[in-house]
Order: structure tokens, then C-alpha cells, then sequence
């Protein structure tokens, strides 16, 4: 599925694989691909993509390093920064951009260099290396958006979130954003993970030839654009994705004339009835969420609606009648109240799904590598990145022999990995306790010793499945060390802040990984992979904050159930932390017991969906989107599921068309309304008020306006 929550990072191989059928030439649709049981992949090549580029030379690793592709990802960056700040802030759903960032990068480059080619200044062309190190470091600046926690464990520990729940809310356990140690902290916890599996490439791209379908659809894509006919095809994407943003932009602008008090514009337009409404069923007319529905597969979409649907159109309502016996009307607004119900029988579906998804992909994982050492003779199997290149097989196809050739030249050595680690574990182990005093430094000691193993499992599950379990590592950081720093040390804080050390050290490990199969695809050096991660990953530490920096000051509703950017998932991590610190003590009447429930049914359900087949399962939801509406309402679910009924409707009419150019309409409208939140926020931020408020009233409460204006 091609999305990501702030809950489980997850792109699809399905989505994947559309992806490459629509941007691969006539040569690379030719390719047949099988996997064996441990579900590797193998390739057997009718005809030979690297034979393609083989009048091409490949520049050495210093040359695809280039400052145009640098000053291009800052770009970006910064505009994808601002799009995944806005997703995380609203709903916390964010679907892949890969192809987004894969066009404009393309797009930009492409007419900077024939400019100057024009000109007759152009020194060297634009190649799929260069193309791939642009990717690399959008990804990575983009990416810092959301494993920095802005929507997440980062903001649950400000007081905004914490006055929404009356436990541990003591200073002790409260730590406002500030510019400054965002920063910091970012640097010191968010190049750990880089290094973590660095000796660790050759095993799991050329010994153990992980599908890592992320990465491999985002290599088809770039060694399309860099063919006669794909070329001609982005281009065509191109002009569309400008289209659609421009229309969103203005879209955007349009609806903020109209927003000039509470509850004003047409995201509050009731759609369904001022009943529905007041229970979250709408179309809130946001061009972002079309387009995020329009990238989701079906069954997200679906997913989210039924999961809007049996909470809010059923069980909310219902336990909302038992107010005064489930709990007191004082407590109504609070976690002692209905707004507890929300939040932790969400909690418990997340965790449920987790759980059950974190034990399925171990598992294939020890497998997967039991297989793989038992059928190879270790020596072999275990990678040195010092030792010299062994003969590359004569059985590999043209294309595996040359890519292993260029994968295993450019080596990067052990050593500085492991002594990169080092040096940064030791300053990150004095420098965060400085930040954060409740999280001690031998806490981060012992994260430190465990997170390589659990980058290695994560590395390898995600090369297999897909799935990125590092939200997940994430929570049982939350629960393990909250629970060792115990309620009357700061646990909740000291919780949340060993969230965002693991989940940064897991998720860019899994994310070098991706862009190391990348490279491998494209003949772009690991090394320049390596330090354009590097490179990307510095920028996103400040630029990420910076963009938040610039939402938090702009919308000082920021955080709150009401307000445009409710920030959803701060309130789960911050309630997760309660919980792995107070326990049970924090939930209302029955609360547990339907906790339970709700745990146990994400289980069998995932179970269910296993076990019937890919076939049957796409007729089954998944927990995990189920979950996000519970606290946050249907809205944002509606829209999706418009966008999925745009395409489907698309495909219908021309399928090879919506298949070309979805993606770039999609991206458009989504670019569109995300890069609007910047000058929204510095219009918030100068103090222009909009000039007119758009509100709906019900014919009783018309009547008293009208009365009360007249007399």
C-alpha cells in the first residue's frame, strides 16, 4: 500500500510494480520476474537494460555529485518538506512522492542543462546517476518530515497536547518545540542509522538479492526517463503535474478568502447534513486528500471509510449515551471521558496491527536467513567490505554481472563505518540527555547497543516485504524505557524521546538500504548513494524544524481537536507513553475491555487476511487504516475515497492513460494545496485576516441570528 502513517511506514510492491509497468520502455517490459520461496527476486532478461545505456559512460562516483543536483534536492526539499509537514499535521496518512520527486527532479534538471547547453556552456549532460542522487537526497530531506516526529512523539511532549489529558501533565513531562535543540537533537540521533548497515549492503542486494520493490520501482522509473520514449512520456507528466498544481494552489488561495473565523470555509461545508457533520461526515473540498485517495490503493481508502464508519456513525454515538454511567459529564472533554474511548481503542488497534505485522515479517526474516545460510557456505554469505571483489558469476545475467561489477567497486570500508557509529553514539550519548534530562545516557547507551540489530531485521523485512516496521520499534522504545525511567522521572518524556532516537536510527537504515537496490539499478556508485543520503539527511535536520518552526508559530490553534492541523497521532504517542508509565490506571469504565477486543480482532483479522489469499484479502480492511479515523473523524476519509472513485472511473474510460498519468495528477494536487500552507502561514503570521467567514446554520439556529441582527 503506498502509503505512510505516523504509524507504520509502508510502500507497497503492488503499487510498485504499477509504477514499472507504466514507466518502462518496450525493452524493460520484456522482463520476466520470478521469486523463489524465501521470495527473492530473479530475473530472467529477454532483452538487457544496461545494453541500452551501454554507449553511456558511467562517471565516476565524484562526478554524479554534482552541485545543480544539490541545489535542485534543496528545492525540493524544501517543497516536499512542507507537503509531508501538512499530511503529518492533519491526518498523518502520506502516500509515497516518489514519483513526484522522480518528474520535477528530472523535469528541473533536464531544462537547466538545456539551457545551457543552448548557450554552449554545458560542461557535463544529465545522467540517470546524477537523476538518482537527486531522488536519494529529496527522499532524505522529505523524510526527516516525518521520522523527526513533528506529528508524532516530537509534539506529544509540548503542552498543547498534554493539557488535552489530565495525567502526567507536570512540567517534568512537558518539553515545548524550540528551534534550537529540534536541531540538535535531529543531528545528533539522525545519521546513526546511515552507518548502522553500511557493512552490511553487499549481503542484502548481491548475496541475498532482496526485491526492496520501493527502490527497484524507483531505478525503472529513472532508467525510463533516461530513454528516447521515456523522456518524451515525463515530459507529458510533467505539463500535467503543473497543471493540477497550479489549479490547487489557486484552489487553495480561493477557499482562504472565506475562512475568516471558526468553523468558517468550505472544509467545513456540511455535505451530508448538519447531523453528519457534527460527527465528522463530510467533503471538506481539500484537493491534497483527493489526491492522497487517488495514490492509495483502493482498499486503504475503503479501509478508512469503514473504520470512520463503525466509530463515529456507530461507536461514539452509542457511548456517548452512556454518559453519567460510563463516565461523569465533568470528564466528558477529557481521556476520562469519550475522547479516552477514542483515543486508546485506536491505540489499541495500532498496536494490535503491529504486533501481528512486527512477528510476520520477523519471522519471515529468520527464515529468510536460515534459508540463505544453510543453502550457502558462510564465508561466502558474510560481507567484508574490505576484502577484495570476488569473480562475479558467469551464470548472472548481462545486467547483474555488470550492475555486481560497479555495486562491489566502489566499496565503502568497514572501518569507517563502524567507527562513524561510534564517534556519533558518543556524542549523541552526551548531547541528549543535555536536551532531554529525564532520558539518562545510559538509557541511550543500551539503545545504541541494541538499534543495529533491529536496523539489520528492519533492513532485511523491508527488502522482503516492504514494510518499514520502524514506528513500531518506535513504541516498544516508548514502553521499554518509560517504563525504566518509571512516572516520578519524567517517563512520559524520557518515553517519547527514546521513540524518536530508535525510530530515526531504524528508518533511515531501511531507507539507505532502498536507495542502495536504487543505485545498484542505475550503475549510480554506493558511495555517491552514501553521501547524498548524508547530504539529504542534513538538510531535512534543518529544514524540517524550520517548516514546522513556521506552522507552530502561524497557527496557534496547532495540536487541538478543532483546529485545521490537529496533529492526531501526538495525542496517540503521548497517551502510549501514559500508558507504559501509569498503566491501566489512565482509561475510563470498560475502556480496557473494549481495548481488548479491539486488540485481539486487529490480530485475527490480519490472520484472516493471510491466510485467504491476495485474492480474497483485498475484499478484507486492514486495522491498521481502520484506526485513523477513530480520533480524528471521516472527513479526510471521504475525500480518498472520492480520488479512488476518480480513478477508478479514469480507468474505466482509458485505462493506459489514468495509468500514465494518475500519478502526476495526483502529485499535483497534492503539491498544489501543500506548498499553499507557505505563504497561508506567513499571511497568518503578518496578521492578514481573511475578509469573509462562510458559515452553515441550521434553519433554528438562522432564525436567532437573523432575530438577534434585527433587533
Amino acid at each position: 500500500m503506498a502509503i505512510e502513517t505516523s504509524e507504520e511506514r509502508n510502500r507497497s510492491s503492488d503499487v510498485a510494480q504499477d509504477e514499472e509497468r507504466v514507466y518502462l520502455d518496450d525493452a524493460e517490459e520484456k522482463k520476466k520476474k520470478k521469486k523463489n520461496i524465501n521470495g527473492l527476486e530473479q530475473e530472467s532478461e529477454l532483452e538487457s537494460v544496461e545494453k541500452i545505456f551501454e554507449a553511456k559512460e558511467v562517471p565516476p562516483w565524484q562526478n554524479q555529485l554534482t552541485l545543480r543536483a544539490f541545489v535542485v534536492s534543496f528545492i525540493l526539499g524544501i517543497l516536499f518538506s512542507f507537503i509531508v509537514m501538512k499530511l503529518n499535521l492533519t491526518t498523518g496518512v502520506i502516500p509515497s512522492l516518489n514519483v513526484s520527486a522522480g518528474l520535477l527532479g528530472f523535469f528541473l534538471v533536464k531544462t537547466w542543462t538545456k539551457l545551457l547547453h543552448r548557450a554552449g556552456l554545458l560542461k557535463q549532460p544529465f545522467t540517470r546517476q546524477e537523476n538518482t542522487v537527486i531522488q536519494t537526497c529529496v527522499v532524505a530531506t522529505s523524510g526527516i518530515a516525518f521520522s523527526g516526529g513533528f506529528g508524532s512523539y516530537l509534539f506529544a511532549m509540548s503542552e498543547a497536547v498534554a493539557k488535552q489529558s489530565t495525567e502526567s501533565n507536570a512540567a517534568r513531562n512537558i518539553k515545548n518545540p524550540s528551534l534550537g535543540w529540534m536541531i540538535g537533537f535531529l543531528f545528533v540521533v539522525s545519521f546513526l542509522g546511515l552507518f548502522s548497515v553500511v557493512p552490511l549492503r553487499k549481503i542484502m542486494i548481491i548475496d541475498f538479492k532482496l526485491i526492496y520493490p520501493s527502490g527497484t520501482a524507483t531505478a525503472h522509473l529513472i532508467n525510463s526517463f533516461h530513454t528516447p520514449q521515456g523522456a518524451k512520456l515525463a515530459k507529458k507528466q510533467v505539463r500535467e503535474l503543473g497543471k493540477f498544481f497550479s489549479f490547487s494552489f489557486l484552489w487553495g488561495f480561493f477557499q482562504w478568502f472565506f475562512t475568516a473565523g471558526d468553523d468558517c470555509g468550505f472544509i467545513n461545508f456540511p455535505t451530508f447534513g448538519l447531523k453528519a457533520y457534527q460527527n465528522k461526515f463530510y467533503f471538506d473540498f481539500s484537493a491534497t486528500y483527493v489526491g492522497v485517495g487517488m495514490i492509495c490503493p483502493y482498499l486503504i481508502n475503503v479501509s478508512l471509510l469503514v473504520g470512520a464508519i463503525l466509530s463515529w456513525g456507530i461507536m461514539w454515538p452509542l457511548i456517548n449515551n452512556r454518559k453519567g454511567d460510563w463516565y461523569s459529564e465533568e470528564h466528558s472533554s477529557g481521556l476520562h471521558g469519550l475522547q479516552g474511548y477514542k483515543v486508546f481503542i485506536a491505540i489499541a488497534l495500532i498496536l494490535g496491527d503491529g504486533a501481528y505485522n512486527f512477528f510476520k515479517v520477523l519471522g519471515r526474516t529468520l527464515f529468510g536467513l536460515y534459508q540463505q545460510f544453510n543453502t550457502k557456505d558462510i564465508s561466502t554469505v558474510l560481507p567484508v567490505a574490505n576484502r577484495s571483489s570476488p569473480v562475479i558469476s558467469p551464470t548472472l545475467s548481462y545486467d547483474d554481472q555488470k550492475r555486481s561489477e560497479l555495486f562491489l567497486g566502489d566499496q565503502i570500508p568497514s572501518w569507517f563505518a563502524v567507527g562513524g557509529y561510534v564517534i556519533i553514539a558518543i556524542i549523541s550519548a552526551i548531547t541528549v540527555p543535555h536536551i532531554f534530562h529525564q532520558l539518562k545516557w545510559y538509557y541511550i547507551v543500551v539503545i545504541y547497543i541494541i538499534a543495529p540489530i533491529l536496523a539489520f531485521c528492519n533492513a532485511y523485512g523491508c527488502g522482503l516485504t516492504d514494510w518499514s516496521l520502524a514506528s513500531t520499534y518506535g513504541k516498544l522504545a516508548i514502553f521499554t524505557i518509560g517504563a525504566w525511567a518509571g512516572a516520578a522521572n519524567g517517563g512520559v518524556l524520557a518515553g517519547l524521546a527514546a521513540c524518536g532516537v530508535m525510530m530515526n536510527i531504524v528508518s533511515t537504515a531501511s531507507d539507505l538500504m532502498q536507495d542502495f537496490k536504487t543505485g545498484y539499478m542505475t550503475l549510480a556508485s554506493p558511495r555517491s548513494m552514501f553521501v547524498s543520503q548524508v547530504i539529504g539527511t542534513a538538510m531535512g535536520c534543518i529544514i524540517s524544524p524550520c517548516v514546522f518552526w513556521l506552522f507552530y508559530k502561524a497557527f496557534h490553534d496547532l495540536g487541538l481537536p478543532s483546529s485545521e492541523y490537529p496533529a492526531p497521532f501526538a495525542l496517540v504517542y503521548r497517551n502510549m507513553s501514559i500508558l507504559g508509565v501509569e498503566g491501566f490506571s489512565a482509561l475510563p469504565k470498560h475502556c480496557l475491555t473494549l481495548c481488548y477486543i479491539f486488540f485481539a480482532a486487529a490480530i485475527v483479522i490480519n490472520a484472516i487476511r493471510d491466510t485467504v489469499g491476495k485474492k480474497r484479502a483485498r475484499f478484507i480492511p486492514i486495522p491498521m487504516a481502520m484506526a485513523i479515523p477513530f480520533y480524528i473523524g471521516g472527513y479526510f476519509a471521504i475525500d480518498m475515497c472520492i480520488g479512488s472513485l476518480i480513478l477508478f472511473i479514469w480507468r474505466k474510460i482509458n485505462k493506459a492513460k489514468a495509468d500514465a498519468f494518475g500519478p502526476a495528477v495526483a502529485s499535483g494536487l497534492i503539491c498544489g494545496d501543500g506548498i499553499w500552507t507557505l505563504p497561508s502561514s506567513i499571511l497568518s503570521l503578518a496578521g492578514v485576516k481573511p475578509p469573509i467567514c462562510m458559515k452553515f446554520l441550521s434553519r433554528n439556529q438562522n432564525a436567532k441570528v437573523d432575530g438577534f441582527l434585527n433587533s
